[in-house]
């Protein structure tokens, strides 16, 4: 069922022709593996560099977009049922007493439905698309530091402890991306930090056994509560419960984290997530069945970098995509689409840069890399600060709560808002204000 498993090769990681390539790519997470996929595509010679080994654990609440959908299918991935794959056809949201389905919209530019997987099969499949591609993966490649030029502070490659005994080897390439997450250590020792004042988000989750394992819709509940010392704070996020379709159901929340120094949340103490999450499955309807018997896995959490939080997305020879980028979307917490938006971005723009013919040529082909991530997200990206800081204030956030479903047309006008998903060209009314919006917004 599904694309068939790819067979180790048998290599001597220690031999100068497996550690050289033209492309090394740190993190085989979707971002990773969807630029080694598309920079194996064009001929390259592309090493992926993984630190643990699939099938592996990664918090995620296993629901796709259908941006997600697209990218999926630009990888030639096998998204059909019988592979495995569930699909829905859009969002229930439930607040204030009431509920709305919302359809995924009809597009040109995009699929009508979405997917759900989980987490831990989902990064192996494109990992494996990667290596059939031509990509050379190596699995337990934990990169311990990057490869500078003693003369420039170019990266040159990494250093790594490779395999059981952790034997440490350096690979070389002239060019490198980071796809190591949100903590990116790549980048850190490449001197790119965070930038405190852009929002960032946190994700909890487990599973539970419940009959809300089949379903056509993703729900989202807008209503979370921190209640500590007596009292009871509206949380600006959201709960989710994505059926499976295997018996279980994928359960969890996204919230904007408390912050003193950035202006995108409101400062405070920051709340125990997953006393979060046990409080409002607690107090979910009983035939839900989300229970402490039925729960199947620990509660995880992990944090979610938003609105290019670390920058710039190119240096002496460093590209950044997915969460080391921060690339996670600050209206709705998604990140597994601009991973792989941003890794076949990334792609394109190296290929394009190594086919020059000197470092100068190459190296202006290369700050072009910025330039189109923030032409593509950078209006969008502001405008989803700005709504992050809206929403972090508790009156907006129980207006919004208390009357949202109560607007038919807004609350469709938020799904494409929100899940950006609208025809660059043409498309209805709603896609045309959204477009202008992200269009005269400054690309910060």
């Amino acid at each position: 069922m599904g694309e068939p498993p790819v067979a180790e090769t048998a290599v001597d990681p220690t031999a100068a022709d497996q550690t050289a390539a033209d492309v090394i790519v740190v993190g085989a997470g979707p971002a990773g593996s969807a630029t080694a996929y598309h920079l194996a595509r064009t001929g390259l010679d592309v090493l992926l560099l993984e630190k643990t080994a699939f099938p592996r654990e990664k918090v995620c609440g296993d629901g796709l977009t259908p941006r997600a959908v697209k990218e999926l299918i630009a990888m030639g991935i096998d998204i059909s049922e019988e592979a495995g794959w569930l699909r829905n056809r859009g969002l229930r949201v439930i607040s204030g007493g009431r509920q709305m389905l919302l359809d995924w919209p009809d597009l040109a530019s995009y699929p009508d439905f979405g997917l759900v997987r989980r987490r831990d099969d989902f990064d192996e499949r494109l990992a494996r698309a990667a290596e059939k591609a031509g990509a050379r993966l190596f699995e337990r490649c934990n990169v311990s530091g990057p490869v500078r030029d003693d003369r420039t502070g170019r990266i040159t490659g990494v250093e790594a402890h490779l395999g059981e005994d952790k034997r440490r080897v350096t690979f070389r390439a002239p060019l490198v991306v980071a796809a190591d997450g949100n903590s990116s250590r790549l980048s850190l020792a490449m001197g790119l930090h965070r930038d405190a004042r852009r929002p960032m988000a946190v994700a909890v989750r487990t599973y539970f056994t419940s009959a809300r394992s089949d379903d056509d819709y993703l729900e989202s509940w807008f209503e979370l509560h921190d209640r500590r010392d007596g009292q009871e704070r509206l949380l600006p996020g959201y709960g989710w419960i994505f059926g499976m379709g295997d018996g279980t159901a994928n359960v969890g929340l996204g919230a904007i984290k408390p912050s003193s120094s950035g202006r995108a949340s409101s400062p405070g103490k920051e709340p125990d997530w997953r006393e979060v999450l046990r409080a409002w499955t607690a107090g979910m309807p009983a035939e839900y069945g989300f229970t402490p018997d039925t729960m199947t896995a620990p509660i995880r959490g992990a944090a979610l970098p938003m609105a290019f939080n670390r920058q710039p997305h190119y240096a002496r020879g460093l590209l950044l995509v997915g969460d080391a980028g921060g690339m996670v979307n600050p209206f709705n917490g998604e990140g597994i689409a601009y991973a792989m938006e941003s890794g076949r971005i990334a792609a394109d723009v190296i290929s394009g840069a190594l086919i020059r013919r000197t470092p100068a040529q190459r190296e202006q082909a290369l700050q072009r890399y910025p330039r189109v991530l923030k032409e593509t997200y950078g209006g969008y990206y502001t405008l989803g600060r700005a709504f992050a800081h809206l929403i972090s204030q508790p009156k907006i956030m129980r207006l919004a709560t208390q009357r949202g479903l109560n607007h038919p047309g807004a609350m469709r006008f938020l799904l494409k808002l929100l899940a950006n998903l609208t025809d660059p060209r043409g498309g209805d009314a709603v896609d045309r204000v959204i477009n202008g919006l992200t269009k005269v917004t400054p690309r910060a």
